[in-house]
């Protein structure tokens, strides 16, 4: 089966299994206070351009976003974001369950505009009953967006400015992130992410890891004994030398950002292909992720020797269906599919 799913259908790269082995009889301190751990934070906050980055290793996507937004938001507080933000749309509630009500509002290829954020601010503030309501404590984007569409320097700048203006931060999730950083069509990079975003994440599970998210506060904004945050959530790994391993590799040598354009020029061969024999595109996406309108009767066939993603209805006939590439994507991959399609 050709593995196009997802970006996670493969294990780790192979320089990360090897540093696994090299270090596997090394003894060091637990919980994050390892070698490895130090060693990754100074290259990620190089990487960033913010020295003054305070860095923290969580094992995955709905976990970081969970402990994140809990704990920057008081406990009257919700979290802005699009209605098909991941948060939103596809974490079983995992938000909610903390008591934070996802405050979804309307999107632009899946992009939240900073306008609509501003429009809502305005209205929620001059609302006379404010106060029986749930407060707006955070802005939530991810960057790539579930459509694999990607925030420009200036929608981020506009965003940036009216979390300032409001005196909420602005929370990124990155678990794409390698993947938006290296588009063909971007003008973010990831100084700029660090400069214009109050806390994101390094998303290390589908770029490459076993598991693994750097989550990274940009202004001294880390909550007190945030540690102890991140344990009360059952989120504490004891043996975080085996993030801290993962992402010294991943920021050695550029490493996370070569696998992510990997990804990249193998989304744009596979978008060739599609295009070649005449398939629409849902959206035009610049990423690792597109995608595809197909017939259901060629779905169903195509299903039966690749894996991909149904990601809605397009018609009666018609689904739109999701072909993501990754780090581990080959050559052969996309020419297997070419003969599939």
């Amino acid at each position: 089966m050709l593995p196009f799913s997802c970006d996670y259908m493969q294990g780790a790269h192979p320089k990360i299994l090897e540093r696994f082995v090299e270090t596997n009889l090394v003894p060091q301190p637990g919980y994050g206070e390892d070698e490895y751990c130090a060693s990754a934070k100074e290259k990620i906050r190089a990487a960033c351009g913010c020295p003054e980055a305070q860095i923290f290793f969580l094992n995955g996507g709905t976990q970081s976003n969970k402990v994140v937004i809990d704990s920057l938001c008081r406990s009257y507080e919700g979290v802005i974001c699009a209605l098909t933000g991941h948060i939103n749309a596809h974490e079983s509630g995992a938000i909610e369950a903390t008591g934070r009500k996802c405050l979804a509002l309307p999107q632009k290829e899946g992009k939240l505009e900073a306008q609509t954020v501003r429009k809502y601010l305005t209205a929620f503030y001059a609302d006379g009953t404010c106060e029986h309501m749930v407060f707006p404590g955070m802005v939530y984007i991810s960057h790539p967006t579930e459509y694999g569409t990607l925030y420009s320097k200036a929608e981020l700048t506009a965003l940036s400015e009216v979390c300032k203006e409001y005196d909420i931060p602005l929370f990124m999730d990155g678990a794409r992130l390698g993947y938006g950083l290296m588009s063909r069509q971007t003008d973010v990079t990831l100084e700029d992410v660090a400069r214009l975003c109050d806390v994101f994440y390094i998303g290390g599970t589908k770029v490459g890891a076993l598991c693994g998210e750097a989550v990274v506060f940009t202004k001294n904004n880390m909550p007190p004994h945030f540690l102890t945050l991140v344990k009360r959530q059952g989120a504490l790994s004891a043996k975080g030398r085996l993030l801290g391993v993962q992402f010294d590799t991943l920021f050695t040598d550029n490493l996370y950002f070569d696998i992510s354009r990997h990804a990249i020029d193998m989304a744009e061969k596979l978008k060739e292909i599609f295009a070649a024999k005449g398939y629409k595109f849902f959206m035009d996406s610049h990423t690792n992720q597109q995608f595809v309108v197909l017939e259901n009767e060629k779905l169903e066939i195509l299903q039966k020797q690749a894996y991909c993603s149904i990601w809605e209805p397009w018609d009666e006939h018609h689904t739109v269906v999701r072909f993501c590439t990754s780090w581990a994507t080959t050559p052969q991959d996309i020419e297997a599919l070419d003969a599939l399609i």
